[in-house]
């Protein structure tokens, strides 16, 4: 046997050798979050650290979970949809749009009403808006989850229709909270997490947590998803201990 023919003869085993011994390298792949808007700061961070730690990269699709689930109807893409209620999420479950068994309920939040940081106005109850004073209202578009729970918690108060010619609608809880910092409205209804990042606002009135609506953030693979083992592991990661404790600086209120 020539040298070329030993050569031959140990390249093949050789080869299957060290790729049993070395496995080829995971692939990388880039996740798709479309998430809610009030989530944007807390995710960024979550992110940031389940990036050191994969190969894996996130890109995220903030705005209105009203909006996020009309895309993912439409076919946009979406590996993962992290909605800031349960109507959007059970609308996309029922047209069989997410993977079955991935859907989790991991958070809840406080309803509360932010003025601006200078305001000399007060609020010892939601009665108080019915008041002049109180001439401007901001308030998320009606699709919007937190205009559902504001909404709901105002009529069961009896103050619904007395306070509906005072809103002022916008966007999402973001461009309510923008809202009430630049002084265009009196007053907005928020989510106590995103009044706790602003500095130009401050809270007036906390819907206590027994009396007003039940507030979930549910969060799901999206079953045309193509990056499905990806958005697994992210999804894994944020409903984690570390991602916990994020949560939680945020102001945000874990589920078990």
């Amino acid at each position: 046997m020539n040298l070329k023919q030993k050569l031959r003869n140990w390249a093949g085993p050789a080869i299957i050798a060290m790729f049993l011994t070395f496995p080829p390298f995971a692939r990388a792949d880039e996740i798709l979050v479309s998430a809610a808007a009030s989530l944007t700061d807390v995710l960024k961070e979550i992110a940031a650290g389940y990036q050191a730690k994969s190969k894996n990269t996130v890109k995220f699709n903030f705005g209105p979970s009203s909006g996020l689930a009309r895309q993912i109807e439409e076919g946009a893409p979406a590996d993962m949809f992290f909605s800031a209620d349960l109507p959007q999420m059970d609308n996309l479950d029922k047209k069989g749009l997410l993977e079955p068994g991935t859907r989790k309920n991991l958070l809840s939040n406080q309803l509360v009403i932010v003025v601006p940081s200078d305001s000399k106005l007060e609020l010892s109850s939601p009665k108080d808006l019915l008041k002049q004073d109180f001439k401007r209202i901001a308030l998320a578009e009606p699709s919007v989850p937190v205009s559902g729970y504001t909404t709901k918690y105002l009529t069961d108060g009896g103050l619904w229709d007395q306070v509906k010619p005072k809103i002022i609608p916008v966007q999402d809880v973001r461009a309510t909270l923008t809202a009430v910092e630049s002084g265009n409205v009196d007053a907005g209804f928020v989510y106590k997490t995103d009044a706790a990042i602003s500095k130009k606002v401050k809270i007036a009135y906390e819907v206590p947590i027994d009396k007003g609506p039940k507030i979930t953030y549910p969060a799901a693979i999206v079953k045309e998803s193509k990056h499905k083992d990806a958005a697994r592991d992210f999804m894994k990661y944020v409903a984690g201990a570390a991602a916990g404790q994020a949560f939680k600086k945020y102001g945000f209120v874990v589920l078990n």
